[in-house]
């Protein structure tokens, strides 16, 4: 129990399972015992997900979302990787710096010139999630290209490979398991997105629209459900990329340590 409580230390896989599910277990027992008033108790939260599951069709909304939210997800991450492996080249540096700085912007002043360029209410859905998670993930992984050595360039020359090579076994191969979890820690953002874009353009359902009627109608407990719902799903996301990042690159955990 000492290295629960010791920095930087390592505690046994069993010792750290039964910490969290300790720790989950009095969270809610405080929570079915001891309700804040400000939020629902947790039998009216259960029972809203109940009826949001049964009778609201939560279950296909989250699904649309989800599905949606993967179609950015990897358009984005296209998007992001050319313009971020382009920086090799100066001409295309100013278009990564602009790209980066372009998260500021606001996506309410966005939709409305994303609905003049397509068609359909999905592809402004689409585009406006696109734009989003593009500008964040060029920061993140042009930022991660530029923590390349020149001792690492040096060594590939070293190797007799030109510089075109040396970029494609550095920069590209060498920090593909990296970028990965750049993705994965932008994907988030598309998740806080697309309640807005949902609630904006409604012909196709999906859980932001469900979260905006439970919200406008009052239902409190329907909305925490609801929030509860995309932060598990989010969690289980989030532990599908690490899993992808242990089985296409086991060699990024050598080395890594607790914090």
């Amino acid at each position: 129990m000492k290295s629960l409580f010791a920095p930087n230390a390592q505690p046994a896989r069993l010792v750290f399972t039964t910490m969290v599910i300790g720790q989950a277990a009095v969270l809610l027992l405080l929570w079915l015992f001891y309700p804040m008033q400000l939020f629902p108790s947790l039998g009216e939260v259960v029972r809203a997900l109940g009826d949001l599951v049964i009778s609201q069709g939560l279950i296909q909304e989250l699904w649309a979302s989800m599905t949606t939210a993967l179609q950015a997800l990897a358009v984005a991450t296209v998007l992001a990787l050319a313009i971020s492996y382009l920086t090799a080249l100066p001409f295309f540096r100013p278009i990564a710096f602009a790209a980066s700085k372009m998260r500021y912007l606001t996506l309410t002043g966005l939709t409305f010139f994303m609905a003049l360029m397509v068609s359909s209410g999905h592809q402004v859905k689409l585009s406006v999630l696109i734009f989003g998670a593009t500008v964040y993930l060029v920061t993140g992984m042009t930022s991660l290209i530029l923590t390349t050595t020149q001792e690492e360039m040096d060594h590939a020359r070293t190797l007799g490979m030109s510089e075109w090579r040396s970029f494609y076994e550095v920069v590209v191969l060498g920090k593909l398991d990296d970028m990965l979890e750049v993705v994965r820690q932008n994907f988030a953002i598309i998740w806080t997105m697309i309640t807005l874009v949902e609630t904006l353009y409604q012909s196709e359902g999906g859980i932001g629209l469900l979260l905006y009627k439970q919200n406008r109608y009052l239902h409190l407990d329907g909305v925490l459900a609801i929030q509860l719902v995309i932060l598990a799903t989010g969690a289980a996301q989030d532990y599908v990329f690490v899993l992808l990042r242990r089985v296409f690159f086991p060699y990024s955990q050598l080395g890594s340590s607790a914090v």
